[in-house]
């Protein structure tokens, strides 16, 4: 049989070499009969209906895999390796418990220098930025920034603590509260304080400042973001024929 005529019959691989061989044999002794020939090619359809049966088989277990993965959540092997992780920790909990050790102390046997120097720089690390998680958490960190950044004024201690003796100490009974006025100099520090806010603030703001004598030259809010992209990159060279059209002075 030619080349082109052997991939015709969809046989393949082992499958072919057998069919052809039996071919081959029945061809050269010229001793088969066409009924024992069909029982051998049926045979042989019935072994490549049969593997392709199993691959059949195996496709559908992976795209059931496949199905079950896509459906997990998506953080599904980060929470899978922390469980995993945990588990591990307890084991190791148990048997150092049973061989009577402290965990603890079995642990550090098993971290490097390095590992140990980079945890002992986080930690000293002062009022670390972990990122936004809520605005109270924001507000306590701001909160610690700005008493860090107070120097108490240890002669202005001393002199209210010797005007106002034992009530320099309050107390349930004490009646102090709104009778403090502070000094200009302390009004002068909250304001700079209160700027330098202001002005970080400013830096990390996307809002821009609408001004209500700027020149109306759009027709709504899309013309506007239009216009803007085509002065920032065509103003300087524009500058001169639009001042002239102001002016009515264009050639």
């Amino acid at each position: 049989m030619s080349q082109s005529s052997r991939k015709g019959r969809g046989f393949s691989g082992n499958l072919w070499r057998l069919a052809a061989g039996s071919e081959q044999e029945s061809q050269k002794s010229c001793l088969l009969s066409p009924e024992v020939w069909r029982i051998r090619r049926c045979r042989v359809m019935a072994a490549e209906a049969e593997d392709k049966n199993e691959a059949r088989k195996l496709n559908h277990q992976e795209v059931v895999e496949e199905d079950k993965r896509l459906k997990l959540p998506a953080n599904w092997e980060a929470k899978k390796a922390r469980l995993e992780w945990e588990l591990q920790e307890e084991e190791k909990k148990k048997e150092c418990a049973a061989r009577g050790e402290d965990y603890e102390k079995v642990k550090l046997l098993e971290i490097s220098a390095e590992d140990a120097e980079r945890w002992e720089r986080k930690k000293k690390r002062k009022n670390p930025d972990l990122g936004f998680s809520d605005y109270a958490a924001a507000q306590l960190r701001q909160y610690h920034r700005l008493t860090k950044q107070i120097k108490p004024d240890m002669e202005t201690y001393e002199r209210l603590r010797e005007k106002h003796g034992e009530e320099f100490y309050p107390t349930s009974n004490s009646l102090l509260h709104g009778t403090h006025v502070p000094s200009t100099e302390e009004i002068d520090r909250m304001v700079i304080d209160l700027e330098k806010q202001i002005e970080k603030r400013d830096k990390y703001s996307r809002r821009r400042p609408y001004n209500d004598d700027a020149d109306i030259d759009y027709i709504n809010e899309r013309n506007a973001k239009f216009n803007k992209k085509a002065e920032r990159f065509y103003g300087k060279y524009t500058a001169e024929i639009k001042q002239n059209l102001e002016r009515g002075t264009a050639v």
